[in-house]
Order: structure tokens, then sequence, then C-alpha cells
């Protein structure tokens, strides 16, 4: 049965936003969280997702929710990502960058050359031609409306991102690289489009256990990871879609080129 809370009118009503990687993890739980607060999504997930995602978008609704398969290394998926946004519905007003590629628990002096230049292609050139593709709508709407701003658009960074972090080096540069686009976006695109990040620490999400799982002995792993963080747990997936959710929506609209760390406190000493 349909989460009767899926109807209600909210923050997002009738707001138009691409999800990339929402199908699992914290894109799945951001596009929870955006049809909760009524906005219509435009999911973008990989070929060979579509079972899960089918799923999903029953969950929510399919005359509010749309799955595009594609890669975000490949121009074209931003291209019919941002066609399925607006003859659909007609505009687009946010996007959520949060597919991204693991690549934790590697010294950088075993950092494979190959894999970590598709770490880079997904981690930070896919957002950047999602954000290139999607700013050129909301700049062209916004001109045509006189509207400032009329879009949002939210990068999922980083902890390793922001801090370095041992055995993250080319995944941290990846998100490090994210963390500046982000910031000289924001300048360039304001004031018609906000340009903002979240940088998760630790989460609960299926990648992150299976790197904990993938451990000689995945508890007392998890156990120290947990112990790294001042709050003392993982975060939950929902807690960074909430972040997302504030920087996405009007009640953040002043707030532009920031990075809000959603980390329990890790990168705060």
């Amino acid at each position: 049965m349909k989460d009767a809370s899926l109807t209600g009118e909210g923050r997002l009503q009738e707001q138009v936003a691409i999800v990339t990687g929402g199908a699992s993890g914290i894109g799945a739980s951001v596009t929870r969280r955006f049809a909760k607060e009524g906005a219509l999504q435009v999911i973008v997930g990989l070929s060979g997702e579509e079972r899960r995602a089918d799923s999903l978008v029953a969950e929510l609704g399919r005359a509010k929710t749309v799955f595009v398969a594609g890669d975000v290394t490949d121009p074209a998926t931003a291209a019919r990502a941002v066609d399925a946004a607006v003859e659909r519905y007609g505009r687009l007003d946010i996007l959520v960058n949060n597919a991204g590629l693991d690549y934790s628990g590697v010294p950088v002096l075993e950092s494979e050359l190959e894999f970590s230049r598709r770490v880079m292609d997904v981690n930070f050139f896919g957002p950047l031609l999602m954000l290139q593709a999607a700013a050129r709508a909301m700049t062209a709407r916004s001109v045509a409306r006189h509207d400032s701003p009329s879009g949002a658009i939210v990068n999922l960074a980083s902890r390793a991102g922001v801090v370095g972090v041992p055995s993250m080096a080319v995944y941290g540069a990846s998100k490090a690289a994210l963390v500046s686009l982000t910031r000289t976006a924001a300048l360039e695109l304001a004031p018609a489009v906000r340009v903002n990040a979240v940088a998760p620490g630790a989460t609960e999400t299926p990648m992150m256990r299976t790197w904990i799982d993938e451990q000689d002995d995945p508890a007392s792993f998890e156990a120290a990871l947990a112990a790294t963080v001042p709050l003392g747990r993982l975060a939950q997936p929902e807690e960074v879609a909430d972040a997302v959710l504030f920087l996405a929506s009007r009640e953040s609209s002043h707030v532009t080129g920031t990075v809000l760390s959603v980390d329990g406190g890790y990168t705060a000493g």
C-alpha cells in the first residue's frame, strides 16, 4: 500500500528534480524525501537497475516519477535526463548529483591508474556533465521568466573531499574536485542557479556495507569506524537526505557555494 504521506503537499510541491544514482542508498532516500515534499522526479541510474528502479517508481507514483537509464559519464545521459524533465513536467528546478563510485581501503601507492580514472569519471566528470546540462535549462527558464533564482543544484561530496582520510586518496581527490566545482559554479551561475554540496561521513549504505563486510573482522572494523565519529555512530541515509532537502528547497534561498558536512563531527577537529 502506498504511503499516504507521499501524496501530501510540502516544501518541493510541483518542483521538478533530477536525482542521479537515485535507485539505492542515499539516492533512494533523497527520492523518497523529495516525494514526501511533493516533488516530481527523474531518477537516473545504470542500465541493469531497471527492476529496482521500477519498484521505487511504483512506490513513489508513476505519474510523478520516471526512470532514465544511463551512465552519468556519457554526455547523452545528461541530455536525456534533462529532456525527460522538461518534456514530461515542463521545466527543471533541482539537480542532485548523487551517483558515485567508491574506492576505499586502497593506499595511494596501490591505487590503480585505470580504476582511478574511472573513479574520477564517475565522481567528477559525471556531475560536471549533469550540472552543465541542468544549469543551461535552469538558466534559460530564469531568463525567460525573470526569476532569480530559478534552480538549485546539490552535489554529493564526502568528508574525504574536505580532509585527508587514509586509504581514500583517489576517492577523496575526486570529491575534492567536486567541492571545488561546487564553489566556482556557485559564483558563475548566480543569481539564476544556487549550487551547494553535502559532504557525508561514514553512512549506512549498501556501498558502505559491502566495504565493511569485505574486512577480515567486519564487526570490529565497523566498531572502530564508528569510534572515529564524535557522535559515535554511522549516519543514516535519511539524515543525509534531510540535508539535501534543505539545500534544494527555498529554506536555503540565500545559501550558495557552501559545503554542508553531515559526518557526526568527523571534520570538526
